[in-house]
């Protein structure tokens, strides 16, 4: 996409200022390098890359409005656009999921992708169904255990859980008013595979990744609440290599793309203006 001049980079808000920066008067100042190395490249910024945006993502209505936008700090983080639409509660692509059952409840769970690269951040879908009669716990229940998501992971940011809307429940016996969750509801748990150098030393050479979780709750019906309760869960998915050539033109190959540019129109000349009347005369 052409933005010449960034434009409407500059209109957004979202001009990378860090790449002058790398080659500002400032260059050498240790708090200057570390933006740059956290907002433009962790090897050095080069002067192609100024007028670049903060990458991110900006999701719009019919109408063009923006709704919502998705940022990271990091230069190599990136947000899935499954993800995003997890997020927003849109349909996601099909994936395989996961169904356990336990006495209370019946989950479904499975990740917003199928296939995650470092540096991707990516939803973990938990949809819970509580058997008639059960509920279980939502934030601002205290005293009680709070449905959640645990995962424990080298090389794996944990985000904060994302939960629906809960209703009061009332417990006569103690005159007690909670939150609860007592229909199908859906948890979705954000994480952020890590780009750092180490993190793709780590990972470099596998094919696939599993997370190791579990869903904690403590759920109760009408008269009684049961033990609190850890069921285990993974979630497995394909790892794909950081994209770090952008693709050739095609029909050209990869090192003539930076080097392809339009024909220089020439300067007329007196020549081309006298050539130029003779054809006007005959047509």
């Amino acid at each position: 996409m052409s933005d010449a001049g960034s434009a409407t980079i500059t209109a957004y808000g979202i001009l990378n200022p860090a790449v002058e920066w790398a080659f500002g008067p400032d260059k050498d100042d240790p708090a200057v390098a570390a933006e740059v190395r956290k907002y433009v490249s962790g090897v050095g910024a080069n002067k192609d890359m100024a007028g670049m945006a903060f990458p991110g993502t900006f999701m719009l209505d019919r109408n063009g409005r923006v709704t919502s936008r998705f940022f990271e700090d990091f230069y190599v983080d990136r947000t899935t656009a499954s993800s995003v639409m997890a997020r927003l509660g849109a349909g996601t692509t099909p994936v395989a999921a996961t169904k356990i059952s336990t006495g209370q409840l019946d989950i479904t769970t499975f990740p917003s992708d199928t296939a995650v690269a470092p540096g991707n951040q990516f939803s973990l879908i938990v949809d819970v169904s509580p058997h008639p009669g059960i509920h279980v716990y939502a934030p601002g229940a205290s005293d009680y255990r709070v449905i959640t998501v645990s995962i424990a992971q080298p090389f794996v940011q944990v985000r904060p859980i994302r939960y629906p809307s809960s209703e009061i429940y009332f417990f006569k016996p103690l005159n007690e008013r909670v939150p609860v969750f007592r229909k199908p509801f859906r948890l979705i748990q954000d994480v952020l595979l890590e780009g750092t150098p180490q993190a793709q030393a780590a990972l470099q050479g596998k094919e696939s990744i599993t997370l190791t979780g579990s869903v904690e709750y403590q759920a109760c019906d009408d008269t009684q609440c049961f033990n609190p309760a850890t069921v285990p869960v993974t979630w497995t998915l394909t790892l794909r290599t950081l994209v770090r050539e952008r693709p050739a033109l095609r029909g050209l190959p990869q090192r003539t793309r930076r080097t392809q540019r339009r024909p220089r129109r020439e300067k007329p000349t007196r020549h081309d203006d006298q050539r130029r009347d003779r054809r006007e005369r005959n047509v």
